[in-house]
C-alpha cells in the first residue's frame, strides 16, 4: 500500500512538473490519485478524456530508442544535395549589369502577357496532330520538347504515352515535371538551342513566390549553366549569352541573389 502511494504520488510530482513547463491549455481538474485509472474503461466525459491523456502522457518515457534491424536499410545510402553556388564566369564571360537588368525587364514584361492570355490559351484546343504527353512520362517529354533528332541522336528512345489536351496546360506540376526532366537531360550536355528557348519558357511560366520544388530547380539550373559557361574558350561563343540569360534570370528576376553575376 505505502509503495503503491509512493508511486501514484510521484506520477502526479512528475505531471504537475511537467504543467509547469508547459500549462495546461484546456482546464481540467485536479486529482490526487491515479489508483483508479482503468485504460481499458473509455471515458464517459471530455473531462474523464483529458484526464486519461494527461495520466498517460505522465506514463511516457523520457527518451524512446527505436530499435532499426540494420540489415533492412539499404547500403551505402546517399543524398545529393548541393548547396554551392554558381561557379564564378571567366574574365570576360560574365554580362554586365546593365544587361542583366534589361533582359530581366524583357522577361517581366513576356511573364505579364502570360498572366493575362493563360486562362485564353489554356481552353484553345491544339492542333489535331499535337500530342501531349502524358505528365509523369519523363521520356516523352524530353522528345516532345527536344525535338525527334536531337532527342534520339543522345539517347535511347523508348514507347513514349501520348495523351490528347484541350490546351496548353500551365499548372504547376506539369511546369515543374518537364523543367526537371530537361534539367535532368542536361546535366551532361551543352545548351542546344531548342532546350534554351523551351527552358525560358518554363521559366516563364513558374509563379512567385516559388514553391520550394520550383526553388531547388532552378538553382539547379543556374548552378549547371555555370559549369557549362567555365569551360566555354571563345567570349564570342553563341552558347554564351543563352546561359549567361538564365543565371540572370534565376539570380535576379527569382532573387537568388548569391548566384548573381557582380560584374
Amino acid at each position: 500500500m505505502g509503495q503503491h502511494a509512493v508511486r501514484s504520488e510521484k506520477s502526479v510530482t512528475a505531471m504537475n512538473f511537467e504543467e509547469d513547463l508547459m500549462p495546461r491549455q484546456l482546464p481540467v481538474d485536479d486529482w490526487d490519485t491515479i489508483e483508479d485509472f482503468d485504460p481499458s474503461v473509455p471515458p464517459r466525459t471530455p473531462q474523464e478524456y483529458l484526464k486519461r491523456v494527461q495520466i498517460e502522457a505522465s506514463r511516457c518515457p523520457e527518451v524512446v530508442v527505436a530499435k532499426i534491424d540494420p540489415r533492412k536499410l539499404k547500403r551505402n545510402p546517399t543524398v545529393n544535395v548541393s548547396l554551392s553556388g554558381c561557379q564564378p564566369a571567366p574574365a570576360g564571360f560574365s554580362p554586365s549589369l546593365r544587361w542583366q537588368q534589361q533582359q530581366v525587364a524583357n522577361f517581366s514584361i513576356l511573364r505579364q502577357s502570360i498572366a493575362k492570355h493563360r486562362d485564353h490559351w489554356k481552353s484553345q484546343p491544339l492542333d489535331s496532330n499535337v500530342m501531349l504527353p502524358a505528365p509523369d512520362d519523363e521520356e516523352g517529354w524530353k522528345k516532345f520538347c527536344l525535338g525527334e533528332k536531337l532527342y534520339c541522336d543522345s539517347s535511347v528512345s523508348p514507347n513514349t504515352n501520348e495523351i490528347d489536351s484541350p490546351g496548353i496546360d500551365y499548372v504547376q506540376p506539369t511546369v515543374f515535371n518537364t523543367l526537371e526532366y530537361l534539367i535532368n537531360w542536361f546535366g551532361d550536355k551543352k545548351l542546344y538551342p531548342e532546350l534554351g528557348r523551351w527552358l525560358y519558357a518554363l521559366l516563364a511560366c513558374i509563379e512567385k513566390p516559388l514553391l520550394p520544388e520550383a526553388h531547388s530547380l532552378i538553382r539547379q539550373l543556374a548552378r549547371r549553366c555555370s559549369a557549362v559557361r567555365a569551360k566555354l574558350e571563345n567570349p564570342e561563343d553563341a552558347e554564351l549569352s543563352a546561359v549567361n540569360l538564365l543565371i540572370c534570370l534565376v539570380a535576379r528576376y527569382f532573387e537568388q541573389s548569391d548566384l548573381a553575376d557582380n560584374d
